[in-house]
């Protein structure tokens, strides 16, 4: 069985290939561009791709999609990528500084679409913490120096993603069990 993955985002294939080698499940990259919505969470945003590029291939896809919500400002959610380009880490943790509250978390979800019309959905949230200094600057300009998963001190910049791949391949795992069970 294989399975496509809608992603340029080396993290996600990664977090993908740690799972489904474990079910045998073939897992194949696609970078082809598809139209992203703007959309209030982010399962709406991947199920929309999911859909569109499993009709357009004609193959089984998954699009997986993050954001991040940061408790005491209520924001960005969904928008992450757009207000984490406009506001630089060092204007972020001033207005974290406005609260005692510098918790938050990812919303992780996945949707799998099959050429058959099959629709699934995946969520999960990664509980985390901003430090009160940007401890390791991210090269890409964002935010990655102040995040911390809950219970760790350390910044998403201070290790290697590769310790972290549980994390984020919850949904994966979901989906390979799913894929399993037509499998048999």
């Amino acid at each position: 069985m294989t399975v496509y993955l809608i992603t340029k985002n080396k993290g996600k294939i990664a977090a993908a290939k740690s799972v489904f080698d474990k079910f045998q499940i073939e897992l194949k990259n696609v970078e082809q561009e598809f139209l992203e919505i703007q959309a209030d969470s982010s399962i709406e945003i991947a199920k929309f791709t999911a859909i569109q590029a499993s009709n357009e291939l004609k193959l089984p896809v998954i699009r997986e999609d993050h954001s991040l919500y940061i408790h005491s400002l209520g924001f960005p959610g969904p928008y992450t990528a757009f207000i984490e380009k406009k506001l630089p880490p060092e204007q972020l943790l001033k207005l974290l500084d406005l609260s005692e509250d510098r918790s938050g978390h990812f919303e992780i979800a996945a949707a799998y679409a099959a050429s058959d019309g099959v629709v699934k959905e995946f969520v999960y949230q990664v509980p985390i913490h901003f430090k009160k200094e940007e401890t390791i600057n991210d090269p890409r300009g964002g935010w990655n120096g102040l995040l911390c998963l809950e219970g760790e001190s350390r910044a998403f910049t201070e290790y290697p993603e590769e310790e972290r791949l549980n994390v984020w391949n919850k949904n994966y795992y979901k989906i390979a069990e799913y894929l399993s069970g037509l499998k048999g």
